[in-house]
C-alpha cells in the first residue's frame, strides 16, 4: 500500500481480521496492508529548535521587563509629550513629502532611463550613479554647505543679465535642506524601482494591446500600471519605512524631527536609555502600521495573478476560528441528541399511525 512521504506505517494487532474477497484466502502482506494504521512522523528537530527559540525569546522579554535602566515609567511619561509628538509629526510630514515627490521625480527618470533618445538616458543614468553612490549624510551636509560653492542663485539668460537672484543663506534653511537632500535621494532609488516595474511586465501584451489598436495613454493605464504595480508595491513598501527611518539622519541639521526632539530632552535630563525607547517604540508603531497597509496594498494589486484566488487576511483567518468555536459549542450534548431522536422517531410513528387510519 502506498503511503505518503512523510508519515510511516506500523502495523496493528495481528489479531484483528483482514477483510477478503469471497473465495479467496488472505495472506500476510494482505493481512498487515489491511491492519496497518498510519504514525505521524516524529519531528524532534522541529520540537528541539521551537524549544529554544521559545527559550531565548522569553530571556530577552524577561530582560526587557525586568531591567530598571530602561526606566519604563520614563518612557510612559514621556511617550505622548507635546515636545515628542511635534517631532513625531515632522517626522510623519518629512517622510510623506519625500518619498512623494521623489516618485514623482523618480517616474520621469525612469521613463529616461526607458526613453530612445540616447541623451536622456544618459543623463539618467548619471543622476541615478551620483545620489545612488553617495552616503545620504554626506548629501546633506553639501546642501546645507553650498553656499560655500554658490552663495547666489540666480534665473536668467545663459550668458546675459540675471533676471532673479537669491541668496543661498536664506534659501536653504535646516527644513528646506532636508526636503530637497531627501527627495533628491528618494528619486534615485524610485527611478530603478518604477523601471523594474516596467520592464516586469511581458512585452507580448503590449504588442497584443497594439494589434488591438489601442491608445499609448490607454495601455500604459490599463495594461502596464496594473501589472507593474505587483512588482513596485513591496519595494515601494520598504522605501516607505526606510525612508520613515532615513529621516533620523537630518538631526545633524538640528530639525526638531522625532529623534532631534528626543535629543533634546535626554540632554537636559541624562535619561538617554527612556528617551531612545520613546522614540524606538515611536519608529516600531509606525513602521507596524506601514507594513499592515502594504499588505494589504499587496492584496489589492494582486487579484487575478493566480487561478487559487487570494490568501484569506488574518481577519478572515479571525473569523473563521471564532465561527467553528461557535459551531462547536452549539453541539448539543449526546443526551439531548437522543431525546431529539427519540421524539422524533415518535413523531414519525404518530403521523404514519394517523395515515393508516385516514386510509
Amino acid at each position: 500500500m502506498a503511503t505518503p512521504p512523510d508519515v510511516l506505517t506500523a502495523p496493528a494487532s495481528p489479531l484483528v481480521p483482514a477483510p477478503t474477497r469471497k473465495g479467496t484466502a488472505a495472506t500476510a502482506p494482505d493481512l498487515w496492508a489491511a491492519t496497518a494504521r498510519i504514525v505521524p512522523r516524529r519531528r524532534t528537530g522541529q520540537w528541539v529548535s521551537a524549544a529554544v527559540a521559545l527559550l531565548l525569546f522569553a530571556m530577552a522579554v524577561n530582560s526587557l521587563v525586568h531591567n530598571r535602566a530602561f526606566q519604563w515609567g520614563v518612557v510612559a511619561e514621556w511617550f505622548t509629550a507635546t515636545s515628542v509628538m511635534n517631532g513625531l509629526t515632522l517626522t510623519l510630514w518629512l517622510t510623506a513629502v519625500t518619498l512623494g515627490l521623489g516618485f514623482v521625480l523618480g517616474t520621469v527618470l525612469a521613463t529616461m532611463r526607458l526613453s530612445a533618445n540616447p541623451v536622456l538616458r544618459t543623463l539618467s543614468w548619471i543622476y541615478i550613479w551620483i545620489f545612488r553612490s553617495t552616503p545620504a549624510l554626506v548629501q546633506l551636509l553639501l546642501f546645507f554647505n553650498i553656499g560655500a560653492l554658490y552663495p547666489t542663485l540666480g534665473l536668467g539668460i545663459p550668458f546675459g543679465p540675471e533676471l532673479v537672484t537669491v541668496r543661498t543663506v536664506n534659501l536653504f534653511g535646516p527644513t528646506f535642506t532636508a526636503v530637497v537632500g531627501l527627495t533628491l535621494l528618494e528619486a534615485a532609488y524610485a527611478a530603478e524601482v518604477v523601471r523594474g516595474g516596467i520592464l516586469s511586465v511581458d512585452r507580448g501584451q503590449l504588442e497584443a494591446a497594439a494589434a488591438l489598436g489601442l491608445g499609448r495613454w490607454r495601455v500604459l493605464r490599463r495594461i502596464v500600471v496594473p501589472q507593474a504595480m505587483r512588482s513596485i508595491v513591496p519595494t515601494a513598501g520598504n522605501m516607505l519605512i526606510s525612508a520613515l527611518k532615513g529621516t533620523s539622519i537630518i538631526s545633524v541639521l538640528a530639525v526638531s524631527d522625532l529623534l532631534y526632539s528626543v535629543q533634546l530632552v535626554y540632554l537636559q535630563s541624562y535619561q538617554v536609555i527612556p528617551m531612545l525607547m520613546v522614540a524606538t517604540l515611536w519608529y516600531v508603531v509606525i513602521t507596524t502600521v506601514l507594513s499592515v497597509g502594504q499588505y494589504y496594498v499587496e492584496r489589492h494589486f494582486a487579484k487575478g495573478a493566480t487561478r487559487e484566488g487570494l490568501p484569506p487576511t488574518p481577519l478572515h483567518r479571525a473569523r473563521a476560528a471564532y465561527r467553528r468555536l461557535r459551531a462547536t459549542a452549539e453541539v448539543p450534548a449526546p443526551g439531548e441528541t437522543a431525546t431529539a431522536g427519540a421524539t422524533t422517531a415518535g413523531s414519525t410513528t404518530a403521523g404514519t399511525t394517523t395515515g393508516g387510519a385516514a386510509r
